[in-house]
C-alpha cells in the first residue's frame, strides 16, 4: 500500500475492520461442525509467504505443468481414487461444483470437506476422458506475491460432458523442489449425453418454401401443441432461459404482461444506461455486434431485448398475465391460467415447470413510510416511476438513497438546471467505472480478452469468498486510482462504504443487489456542488412544504424521489402462488454458507419451480443451467435428488 493510499482521508488504512455500514460483518471465523467432523477456517490467498516459495522456478513450462497435473488428477478420477485426488490439492484449497457432480451449486473449501464430497460422489459421477485445452494455460501473477497456473479442461460425467478450470500453485518439497498442487478448482456441467443443443451442425437443414410463417403463428399460438414450460416475465433473464430451453427442444411459452417485450428498459427514467461494459453482457446465442457501444443506454437494450425474442424465434405472449398457477400435489405439474388483456380470452395450460423471471421483487418497489407524507404538499414517488428530469425544471427536488438509480436520477436533474439534494441514509461504496471496470473485469471481459465462454468459466471458477479476498486487494488499487474523487466527497460529507470486509461491490450485489454506486459523472457533480447533499442525519418526518431531520434541520422541496429498491424477490412469487408457498419458498437471492446464491437458478424448495434472475452476464451463464436442470427431468436423467452433506 502506497503512502498516499494509506494517509487519505477518504481510504482507511487498512481494510481489516472495514464493514461497519449497514452490511457490516466479518468473515466467519473457524469453527468445528459436528455434522461433518472437520474444523472449517476462513479461506486465505494462497500467496508465496504463505506457501513457503522466495521465488518462482526459473524457466517454468506452465503447459507441461498442467499437463503433468491434469493426467494425474484424471487418472485418480477415472479410478475413484479419493486420496490420490486430494494428494493433488492444497490443505485450504476450493472446489466449485456446478451440477457436475452434485447436480446442484456447491463450493467445498478445505481438504476435509472436499474428502467427503469425493467419497460421496466420486464414484457414482463415472468421471472420464480428461482433456486440456492448451490453449488456456497460462501462467498468471495478478499480484507480485501471488502466482498460479491457469488451465481450461473437459470431461465427462455419468450423464453428461463437463468443463473444469484449474490453478495451481509451488508447494515446497522436503527435499527443496517445487510441486504444482490444486488451490482451485470447478467441474461445470455443459451438456447432457443424447440431448446437445441443437445448434451449429445440429440447426434445422431443410428448406422451408412458403410455410415459415403459418408454422411459427401456430407455434407462437400452441395451436398443435401445449407448452412444457411457461416462464413468467419477458425481460432479459425470461428470454435467456426461453432461448435455452427452446435450443434444448422444449417447448417454453414466456408470458409478458406489457405490451412490448422491454417495458421495463423502455419506460424507467430516461437517463438510464447499463454500467457494466458490453463484452460482460452478450446474450447467448446472439451477440452484440462489433459496433455497439461499450455502455448500453436503457432504450437501446429494450429495442435489443424485442429483436432478439423475434430473431430466436421465442414464444412470447405481450399483454398477457398469469392469473393463477397451482401445483398438483401427486404429479407436481403446474396449471397455469393466462389472461390475454387485448383480447379478453382465457388459455389454460398444464405444464411441467413454472419459471418466475419477475427480476428483484417482481418490479414492486420498496416504498420507505414516514409520517407527516399525506400532509405534504409536493410530490412524492418512486424511482421506478420517474421518467424525465425536465418534468421538474424550476422545483426543489429532493432524491432519497444513494445507490446507483439516486446517483443517475440526480445526474439528470442537474443536467438539466434543476436544484436536486441526494439524501444519503447509509454508507456507499464508491467506484469510477473508469479506474474500476478494467481492474475487475479487463482480463476477462474486455476487446482482447478471451472468448466469452472462456471467460464465464474462468469467472465461475472463483467462488464467491475467494473472489472476496481478491476484492479486498483489487478494491484498494481502485481506491487509490480513484483518490481524488473519493477524498472530494469525503469533504462534501458523503458517507463512504467499502462493502463486506472492504471488498466492494461484491457482496453488496450478491447480498442486497444495492448499497454502491459504479460512478459515471455524478460523483464529481456532488463534489462541484450541483448535486446538493445531505448526510448529517436521518430522516424523520415529512411537513407540508418538506422534510424533517432527526437533528431538528429541514429541507424544503417540490418533489420527492424515493430511490430505494425494490421488494424481495420471494414476494414476487408469492403474489402468483399466494401465501401457501411461503413456509417453503426458499430465500431467492443472498448468499448461502458456502458463498453460493440461495435459490436463483435451482431449488426453490417446491418442486419444478424455478426463478431466473440476474444482471446480463449471469443470465447468460446460468441460464443454460438452469435449461439443463429441466431437460434432465424431463427425459429422465435426474430424479431431482440433489448433493446436499
Amino acid at each position: 500500500m502506497t503512502t498516499a493510499l494509506s494517509t487519505s482521508q477518504a481510504i482507511p488504512p487498512s481494510f481489516d475492520n472495514v464493514g461497519v455500514d449497514e452490511l457490516g460483518g466479518k468473515s466467519a471465523p473457524s469453527k468445528y461442525d459436528a455434522a461433518n467432523g472437520y474444523t472449517r477456517s476462513s479461506p486465505t490467498l494462497p500467496t508465496l509467504d504463505k506457501l513457503g516459495v522466495k521465488r518462482l522456478p526459473s524457466g517454468l513450462e506452465a503447459r507441461s505443468i498442467a499437463r503433468d497435473w491434469l493426467e494425474e488428477f484424471g487418472r485418480y478420477m477415472e479410478s475413484c481414487d479419493v486420496e490420490g485426488v486430494l494428494s493433488l490439492l492444497v490443505d485450504d484449497a476450493f472446489w466449485r461444483d456446478i451440477l457436475a457432480m452434485t447436480w446442484d451449486f456447491r463450493t467445498f473449501q478445505s481438504k476435509s470437506r472436499i474428502k467427503r464430497f469425493l467419497q460421496d460422489r466420486l464414484t457414482a459421477s463415472q468421471c472420464s476422458s480428461f482433456e486440456l485445452n492448451a490453449t488456456t494455460v497460462k501462467l498468471e501473477t495478478p499480484y507480485p506475491d501471488l502466482a498460479w497456473v491457469q488451465g481450461l479442461f473437459t470431461f465427462d460425467v455419468v450423464d453428461g460432458r463437463a468443463s473444469g478450470v484449474f490453478r495451481l500453485v509451488p508447494v515446497p518439497t522436503s527435499s527443496g523442489d517445487i510441486q504444482w498442487k490444486a488451490h482451485s478448482v470447478l467441474t461445470n456441467l455443459e451438456d447432457l449425453k443424447g440431448f446437445p443443443e441443437k445448434i451449429g451442425p445440429l440447426r434445422d437443414q431443410l428448406p422451408n418454401h412458403g410455410k415459415w410463417l403459418d408454422k411459427r403463428r401456430r407455434e407462437i399460438e400452441f395451436i398443435d401443441q401445449d407448452p412444457k414450460v411457461i416462464i413468467v416475465g419477458g425481460g432479459q433473464s425470461g428470454l435467456e432461459v426461453a432461448a435455452r430451453l427452446k435450443h434444448l427442444d422444449i417447448p417454453t411459452l414466456v408470458v409478458e404482461r406489457h405490451p412490448r417485450i422491454g417495458h421495463n428498459w423502455r419506460t424507467r427514467y430516461e437517463a438510464l444506461c447499463l454500467h457494466d461494459p458490453v463484452w460482460y453482457d452478450h446474450m447467448p446465442y446472439l451477440p452484440f455486434p462489433p459496433s455497439w457501444p461499450v455502455y448500453t443506454p436503457a432504450m437501446k437494450l429494450a429495442d435489443w431485448l424485442e429483436s432478439y425474442a423475434h430473431h430466436l424465434e421465442l414464444n412470447v405472449w405481450t399483454s398477457s398475465e398469469v392469473v393463477r398457477a397451482e401445483q398438483d400435489d401427486s404429479t407436481k405439474k403446474w396449471t397455469v391460467t393466462i389472461n390475454r388483456l387485448d383480447s379478453g380470452d382465457k388459455r389454460v395450460f398444464i405444464v411441467d415447470h413454472l419459471i418466475c423471471a419477475l427480476g428483484i421483487g417482481g418490479g414492486k418497489p420498496r416504498m420507505p413510510i414516514y409520517p407527516g407524507m399525506d400532509q405534504f404538499k409536493g410530490r412524492i414517488t418512486h424511482s421506478a416511476q420517474h421518467k424525465s428530469a425536465k418534468d421538474h425544471v424550476g422545483k426543489k427536488v429532493v432524491i432519497v438513497g444513494s445507490c446507483t438509480s439516486a446517483h443517475d436520477i440526480a445526474a439528470e436533474h442537474a443536467e438539466h438546471g434543476v436544484d436536486v439534494t441526494m439524501v444519503q441514509r447509509s454508507p456507499t461504496y464508491i467506484m469510477s467505472t473508469k479506474e474500476g471496470m478494467p481492474r475487475l473485469l479487463g482480463p476477462l471481459y474486455s476487446e482482447n480478452a478471451p472468448p466469452t465462454d472462456v471467460a464465464d468459466r474462468i469467472n465461475a471458477s472463483f467462488p464467491n469468498p475467494l473472489m472476496k479476498l481478491m476484492h479486498q486487494r483489487v478494491v484498494k488499487d481502485i481506491a487509490e486510482a480513484d483518490k481524488d474523487i473519493l477524498d472530494g466527497l469525503s469533504r462534501r460529507g458523503f458517507k463512504l462504504g467499502w462493502g463486506e470486509d472492504g471488498s466492494g461491490f461484491l457482496y453488496l450485489a450478491w447480498k442486497r443487489a444495492g448499497g454502491y454506486y459504479l460512478d459515471v459523472g455524478a460523483s464529481q457533480m456532488i463534489i462541484d456542488g450541483k448535486i446538493k447533499l445531505k448526510s448529517d442525519s436521518l430522516m424523520d418526518h415529512f411537513t407540508s412544504s418538506g422534510i424533517k431531520f432527526q437533528d431538528g434541520s429541514e429541507l424544503p422541496c417540490d418533489v420527492v424521489i424515493f430511490a430505494t429498491g425494490y421488494d424481495d424477490p420471494r414476494d414476487a412469487v408469492i403474489r402468483i402462488l399466494g401465501n401457501k408457498v411461503s413456509s417453503t419458498l426458499k430465500p431467492i437471492w443472498g448468499l448461502s454458507d458456502e458463498g453460493e446464491i440461495n435459490g436463483a437458478w435451482r431449488d426453490l424448495g417446491i418442486p419444478n419451480l424455478w426463478y431466473m434472475m440476474g444482471n446480463l452476464a449471469l443470465c447468460r451463464f446460468h441460464s443454460k443451467h438452469l435449461a439443463l436442470q429441466i431437460k434432465a427431468l424431463e427425459e429422465g436423467i435426474w430424479d431431482g435428488t440433489r448433493y446436499s452433506a
